[in-house]
Formats: C-alpha cells, structure tokens, sequence
C-alpha cells in the first residue's frame, strides 16, 4: 500500500472509521516505537496517528512528537493533517467553530524542540515565515461541508500543559495576537517542516480560555463539543484526502535540502 497522507487526530480523535483495509503498523525509529493504523479512502493509501494514545493515556507533555514526526517521514508521508482541541481566546471564536491555523506562539517549556541538536548533527535554522503548508490549507478551506463554520486564519497559542491556562495567560495571549490555545501543536508543527512534510492544523474549538466563561473548565466540556462537531470534522477530512492524490506543489520539502 503506498501511503503518502497522514492524519494526527487530537483529544476525541482517536480512529478514522471511514478507512477502509485498516491495519496496524508499528515503526521502529532513533526515538522509539510508534504504533499506528494505516488504511485507504477512496484509493489513497492513508496512515493515522492517535497522538494521545487510543485511550488518551498520554499527556501532552509527555508525547514523543519526535518518534511521531519520524515514523511518518520513515512511511513514505509527504502530507500531514493534524486535528487538535483548542480553548478560544476570543469571543468572536465560539465553541463549534474549526480554525486552519496559519501562525503559532511557543510558550512550551520542557520539550525537544528539534532534530538538530548540533552535537551529532548540524546547527539547522529552518525557516518559519510561513510554518504551516500553504496548499494543504487552501486545499482544506476549499473542501468545508455545508455549515460548517471554517476559518481561513488563526495565531495558535501552545501552552506545556496539561492544566488548563489561567484568566491572566489568556488575557495575555490575547493581547500578543493570539486566537486559539492548545498543549500540543508545538513541537509538531516544528519538526514536520524540518523533516520536509507538509503540515496543516484543523483546530476545532471546544470552550472559551478561563476568564472568557463564567463555568470552570473541564475535559469533559472538551470531549462533548468534539463529539457534537465530529461530523464537521470527519466531512472536512473526507472531501480533502482525494485532493490530495498528486505530489505536493508546495516549498514545505525544500526547507531542508540536506534531507
């Protein structure tokens, strides 16, 4: 099977039954096994990536994003669609609304960051004037269901997590730019592109950041707005992979021409 798209599925995310021919695969890479499931749709060979594990066991802090990002890359995937659960940070971005993010802002503290630590390989300064693969998210934004509400632009907030921000950080974020906030698109996004892999995030909002709404935060309100915009999701993903049946168009597998 020649798989060359790959989705990452976030909080409430944990399997694409629309697959067809679904087994499991478990890669081998430099930084530990990972096991995931591959499949096709419609004739294109698909792999899927649980990023917090099958049963959500793994918390954002503590996710191999680099033997992730590598056993993609070692499968033969030129395409990444990462779908994450984000709090909003503005009022205009109610819950229910799926935002392709086009920038982000690192508050993460403790995670490894990149494939070139420049002690056994090269000091490598990738550029991120554009980090998330242009034509995937045009190819996303032309493929939204009827009703759905699919913003084009967003500035991603990644926090280390896992506890939710506080009233001042999102009041903060805000005022740097910020439009979502999530625990896990950094350091995703990073090594995707160092890796040359195109890389789009459908990030869906599921509540308003604290301070925003006058209830606590829970996980549960998390998993039940997934779970109510789960058709809108799965939609979006259905009618974007035949899209993308050719070899990408993009600058994303340049970013590295030593690779």
């Amino acid at each position: 099977m020649d798989i060359k798209v790959a989705i990452i599925g976030g909080t409430g995310v944990y399997d694409l039954d629309f697959l067809s021919e679904k087994k499991t695969t478990t890669v081998s890479t430099p930084f530990g096994a990972v096991s995931l499931q591959t499949g096709l749709y419609q004739g294109i060979g698909t792999a899927f990536l649980a990023r917090h594990g099958h049963d959500h066991s793994v918390a954002p802090h503590r996710i191999n994003y680099q033997a992730n990002l590598w056993a993609l890359k070692t499968l033969g995937i030129q395409r990444v669609l990462a779908t994450a659960a984000v709090g909003s940070l503005r009022r205009e971005l109610p819950p229910g609304h799926l935002v392709l993010v086009d920038q982000f802002i690192d508050f993460t503290k403790q995670r490894p960051l990149t494939f070139f630590e420049g002690q056994d390989s090269p000091v490598v300064h990738t550029d991120f004037t554009e980090p998330y693969c242009p034509e995937l998210r045009r190819y996303l934004l032309e493929s939204a269901p009827a009703g759905c509400w699919l913003h084009n632009r967003g500035v991603y907030v990644c926090t280390e997590g896992p506890r939710f921000e506080t009233p001042a950080e999102i009041r903060l974020f805000a005022q740097l730019g910020g439009d979502v906030v999530g625990m896990t698109g950094i350091p995703e996004v990073v090594l995707a592109r160092e890796l040359g892999l195109c890389y789009a995030t459908i990030a869906l909002v599921t509540n308003y950041g604290a301070g925003l709404s006058s209830q606590p935060l829970t996980h549960q309100e998390v998993l039940e707005c997934q779970q109510a915009n789960a058709n809108n999701l799965r939609s979006l993903l259905q009618n974007t992979l035949p899209r993308l049946k050719g070899n990408p168009g993009c600058q994303c597998r340049k970013a590295n021409p030593g690779l």
